[in-house]
């Protein structure tokens, strides 16, 4: 079996008096590529900030990479990990030109100061721009970016140091037609790397997830629904009991849809 990559055991996280997450019970294998999907306040971005290590469980045991949240030296963890998200777009320098933001992962810091990078790192940086699309955007600053070219300059980023772990916090999100059909395919490329990281993705829609996703939990206030492969999990019994509606679900092309049930 593959190596665990994650490992929660009956994780909690409590805030003002409210559980945001509650008994969690999860492992995610090396080489997995899961989904995290669940309506608004389900909890998602907090389990993945947990998985990042960067918020604490007020319950329960986390493990990231082997090591034990609490008992882990977190500063040298978190290069390993890669990670996406709107938290980390709002906390970019004024100014920051695309290639730093994307270099300046290598130490896991934003903001571009003194660092020496040599001609591996930029090189690394310049290619995986190049992968996804953002070849003519490498002297840009990242402030003038559209949505669609911030969403794809975070995913390298992410990726600069090389992760065990690719975290990506609703990548499609406030995407246009276009971009978000041009995201997925790029994550479903991904997805299918062999080479690639250990993948977690979070969404509201299972419309956005890429072909190549091999595992799915669902949450609803802040508990599982159902955890497992993709297949077994993309259910209308299942996602309906998350979304709290009746739903008809398929599956197209790699794809999938979900709409709510014809109430005749």
């Amino acid at each position: 079996m593959a190596g665990e990559v994650l490992q929660l055991r009956e994780v909690g996280v409590k805030r003002d008096g409210a559980d945001l997450l509650r008994g969690i019970t999860w492992t995610v294998n090396e080489n997995e590529r899961w989904v995290v999907v669940g309506p608004n306040g389900a909890g998602k971005t907090t389990l993945l900030q947990v998985a990042a290590t960067l918020l604490y469980p007020t319950l329960g045991s986390t493990e990231v990479l082997g090591e034990e949240l609490g008992r882990t030296d977190v500063f040298e963890l978190r290069p390993r990990i890669g990670i996406a998200s709107a938290a980390v777009a709002e906390k970019v320098p004024a100014g920051e030109t695309v290639i730093d933001l994307v270099l300046t992962a290598s130490y896991a810091i934003l903001g571009r100061w003194h660092e020496e990078y040599d001609s591996t790192d930029v090189s690394r940086a310049v290619g995986l721009l190049e992968a996804l699309g953002c070849a003519d955007l490498i002297r840009r600053r990242f402030d003038t970016l559209s949505e669609g070219e911030r969403k794809r300059v975070q995913i390298a980023r992410a990726l600069m140091p090389d992760p065990e772990l690719l975290l990506l916090d609703e990548p499609a999100a406030g995407l246009d037609l276009g971009g978000r059909e041009d995201l997925v395919a790029r994550l479903a490329r991904l997805a299918d790397d062999p080479g690639a990281p250990t993948m977690v993705l979070v969404t509201h829609h299972v419309e956005e997830v890429p072909d190549g996703f091999t595992h799915a939990l669902l949450l609803r206030r802040g508990e599982v629904v159902a955890q497992g492969k993709v297949d077994e999990v993309f259910t209308p019994e299942h996602l309906g009991r998350c979304f709290g509606l009746a739903l008809t679900v398929e599956r197209q092309n790699g794809r999938w849809y979900a709409r709510a049930a014809d109430p005749r």
